[in-house]
């Protein structure tokens, strides 16, 4: 297993810089008092193809050589990894493949196509999302792109965390959603060289809440079919992605799905800005501990912003 390095992270900072947004940091007066805090939103949802996950499939995608890179990419995503490898792939000029859950919200499967990509079917299941990928790339021979479990695609997520110590000054925690633990994995990758003193807290939803009972346990710990409204949180941790969780995260906390759509409802009202379920979790958290975080200064980093706006959770 290679675990990445802050010189992965520099060099992928380098290679993905004409392909994505150096996304800007939002504010929120009314955030900071309900939290009593000061927050920092990164606004991923302004990535190019709408998630933070723009950064690591850009550097897997242009890291590739010409011979691998002939053979396409493929993957497999409930939604915005998929979208991204689609929106890298395509702007090198090459071919992706990605298994996705039936159940994964038509937009997340129309941005896929939408970019180029090729989608195939399976059941929402880890189990089911993993066999059908694998007669995928033995039909394809195509280059697999883990969603999160691969060095290349964490030392891209780890520019975002990168550009947010240049933006904020004087941070004390920042807060990002975990899932397989890309995002977070990115984070820890950064700040445990760049800036050592930052807390580092991760944020799960209750009814998918693996990485918070690995967390307790000391081992990882996989959930097959989860259900949450935070349908980018699915995924369990995998060996990479749990080195840097239990090596670098402070602690991780839930939030209820009603604590999930609250805040999700408060960032659209009060940062004006459109982001999906999964975005909030961070914020759920802090409100809900909100002791933890009282006088802080906090990134939290929103990660994507491909939500179906004819199905919103509050409806």
């Amino acid at each position: 297993m290679y675990i990445p390095t802050l010189n992965d992270m520099l060099a992928a900072r380098e290679r993905i810089s004409p392909f994505v947004h150096r996304t800007p940091v939002l504010t929120s007066r009314i955030l900071n008092e309900l939290s009593g805090a000061e927050l920092f939103f990164k606004c991923e949802n302004l990535q190019k193809a709408g998630a933070f996950k723009a950064r690591g499939a850009s550097n897997a995608v242009f890291g590739l050589s010409e011979e691998q890179a002939r053979r396409g990419v493929a993957t497999h995503s409930s939604g915005n990894h998929g979208t991204c490898l689609s929106y890298a792939a395509g702007r090198r000029g090459i071919p992706c493949t990605v298994v996705m859950p039936r159940t994964a919200p038509q937009a997340k499967k129309d941005a896929v196509k939408g970019y180029g990509g090729t989608v195939v079917e399976c059941e929402p299941s880890t189990t089911s999302r993993e066999a059908v990928f694998a007669e995928v790339v033995a039909k394809t021979g195509a280059e697999f792109v883990h969603p999160y479990n691969d060095h290349r695609v964490i030392a891209g997520q780890a520019t975002c965390s990168a550009e947010l110590i240049e933006q904020v000054e004087n941070l004390d925690a920042v807060v990002a959603p975990i899932g397989g633990g890309g995002m977070v994995s990115g984070t820890c990758l950064t700040l445990s060289s760049l800036a050592p003193h930052l807390k580092i807290y991760a944020a799960e939803p209750e009814q998918a809440d693996d990485a918070y009972r690995s967390f307790k346990a000391g081992h990882i710990i996989s959930d097959d079919a989860p259900d949450t409204v935070a349908d980018g949180l699915k995924v369990p941790l995998k060996d990479l992605t749990w080195h840097f969780v239990r090596n670098f995260v402070t602690d991780i906390h839930t939030a209820s799905e009603h604590e999930i759509v609250d805040a999700m409802k408060l960032i659209w009202k009060r940062l004006k800005i459109v982001m999906e379920p999964s975005s909030a979790v961070p914020l759920a958290t802090i409100l809900k501990n909100r002791e933890i975080f009282a006088g802080k200064r906090v990134g939290v980093i929103i990660t994507g912003g491909n939500v179906d706006v004819d199905k919103l959770p509050w409806n």
